[in-house]
């Protein structure tokens, strides 16, 4: 576009945007129209920086991007192992969390520590399954003589 329709665009939507400029303060009230006219004014204050340009340039940019997005199969499979890649991150941290994707360590921790057991080291001695809260309680309980 050259710079005569760049000019007609900016001033039919300023012609448009003070109409309805009026009509929003004629009808809603001040506030309104100190809306209105604030949008209004940034047609022509986009056209005197060249961002009306800019904004056309981004909004076809865009627009290209989808169509190769929607019509190629390339992009698809991109699309597709971000997805899978992000579901493995998201498993990880689910595993991570609960503990379930590690190997077990034998031994003892840094400098001799002990090693805390868990409910598998007690169904290996022969201990019933259970859960790790249930295993605070049941040791408590004990401690206070109540079996």
């Amino acid at each position: 576009m050259d710079d005569a329709a760049w000019t007609a665009l900016a001033l039919a939507l300023t012609i448009v945007g003070g109409l309805y400029t009026w009509r929003a303060h004629r009808r809603r009230g001040l506030a309104a129209g100190m809306r209105g006219a604030g949008l209004t004014l940034l047609v022509p204050a986009a056209w005197l920086t060249d961002t009306l340009r800019m904004f056309t340039r981004i909004v076809d940019a865009v627009g290209d991007w989808a169509l190769g997005l929607v019509f190629s199969p390339l992009v698809w499979v991109g699309v597709v192992l971000g997805g899978v890649g992000a579901l493995l991150l998201v498993v990880s941290g689910i595993l991570t969390s609960r503990q379930l994707g590690t190997t077990p360590r034998s031994g003892t921790g840094p400098a001799g520590a002990t090693k805390e057991v868990g409910p598998a080291e007690r169904r290996a001695k022969g201990e019933p399954a259970i859960d790790d809260d249930l295993a605070d309680i049941e040791a408590l309980l004990r401690r206070r003589g109540i079996s």
